[in-house]
């Protein structure tokens, strides 16, 4: 990784900016309810930049966002929830203002002393933090000496706080680098990236293609072979003139499916059967059926334990595995058994020495409620970051950064 950390930089005695990934699941969207963190995930994730900075000698001062708010008026996205949970974990109050920027905050930030931890409102309570707009970038970088970005899961975005803060930083000549979770993701995904080992399996999952195109076009550059399954698999069954019953099909994806099915040849693999059922309900009957007899009344599912088996013999001897996607609609446990069985051929080839990274989102709860997390060799915190760096694209919040 080509760009500066914490540890390339003096943090002694400094207010230090960091934008973190606090965009956790909560207990309710009923602002009058007693709010509480669900999942602490991502606040773990940032732990070890933010004890490592604290037993530097800096003040710090959070930023993230939380949900997709539509204004101030959203108060069940506030950060409240989660200066409490972050609290609990530090074992010392954290400071939680009510806004992102204002006098309030900077009066605030004036009287913060090293050790302390300060946590900004959402910063997508202002209009500003989607629009990159300067002004807020600007403002925020004022708050600080330092700018840290530990937010990978937000890196492809740019906005105010994960981008233009980092500049506005840069303008006044105080250091932009990375933490330490953003240091993980780029090494463990840069394996992927910049010298593959081969054998390359790529694993591509999901509802949808439309969202995977530029990726698997991608990958057919670099990887040996591309796994498919999920949703996106019933499209390119269509393209292949099979029929698919009432299962979802990207009808507008079709070309490109064909497209990708004739550029491919023999290197990407379909399901050879799937688990389809009249609904999705935990009660409809389901059936395992051949790719190519799925009924006309019927929707496929998840992926069959034919297709399983085919994929661990393609699988073996791996070198290196990037999985993005589940097999199936793994959320319902009738439709989990695909997902759950991919998830544990990946970690016994992890045991066995392949490097298995999991592109963050869908994936990564799929091998958390396989409870196999553990297993894997990097599971990444961003998913729409981690599939746009896996094109090999410069994302914005990584390209502001000091160069070491």
């Amino acid at each position: 990784m080509n760009k500066k950390t914490i540890t390339d930089i003096d943090v002694s005695d400094k207010k230090v900016l960091v934008r973190v990934d606090f965009n956790v699941p909560l207990s309710s969207k009923d602002p009058a309810d007693d709010i509480v963190v669900t999942d602490d995930t991502r606040i773990q994730a940032a732990m070890p930049t933010i004890r490592y900075l604290l037993d530097n000698g800096a003040a710090l001062i959070l930023c993230s966002h939380l949900g997709r708010p539509k204004s101030t008026d959203d108060k069940q996205f506030a950060m409240d929830p989660v200066a409490a949970r972050l609290g609990d974990e530090l074992g010392i109050e954290v400071i939680k203002m009510d806004e992102v920027i204002g006098p309030s905050v900077s009066d605030a930030v004036a009287q913060l002393q090293a050790g302390q931890v300060m946590l900004l409102e959402n910063t997508r309570f202002l209009p500003g933090e989607k629009k990159n707009d300067p002004d807020l970038a600007g403002q925020l970088a004022d708050l600080a000496d330092v700018y840290v970005n530990d937010a990978f899961g937000s890196a492809h975005r740019a906005h105010a706080s994960t981008e233009g803060a980092a500049r506005k930083m840069r303008e006044k000549g105080g250091p932009a680098v990375a933490g330490f979770l953003m240091e993980k993701e780029l090494t463990a995904l840069g394996v992927a990236v910049d010298n593959p080992d081969h054998p390359y399996i790529a694993i591509m999952g999901g509802a949808k293609i439309s969202d995977k195109i530029k990726l698997i076009e991608h990958l057919l550059k670099v990887a040996d072979k591309i796994l498919i399954g999920g949703g996106m698999a019933n499209t390119f069954f269509k393209a292949q003139g099979k029929e698919v019953g009432k299962s979802l099909v990207e009808d507008d994806a079709l070309p490109e499916a064909q497209r990708l099915l004739e550029m491919a040849g023999d290197r990407l693999v379909l399901p050879v059967d799937v688990i389809v059922a009249a609904s999705l309900s935990e009660e409809s009957e389901a059936f395992n059926v051949p790719a190519n007899g799925i009924p006309a009344d019927q929707m496929a599912l998840d992926v069959g334990l034919v297709t399983i088996q085919h994929f661990n013999s393609v699988l073996q001897g791996a070198k290196l595995v990037v999985w993005n996607g589940p097999m199936g609609v793994f959320e319902v446990d009738r439709f989990a058994a695909g997902t759950n069985g991919l998830a544990m051929l990946l970690g016994a080839l992890a045991a066995q020495g392949a490097t298995v990274i999991v592109g963050g989102g869908d994936s990564a709860a799929a091998v958390a409620k396989a409870g196999l997390s553990d297993q894997m060799s990097h599971i990444s915190t961003g998913g729409g970051a981690s599939l746009e760096f896996l094109q090999g694209i410069t994302l914005p919040g990584i390209a502001a950064l000091d160069d070491k």
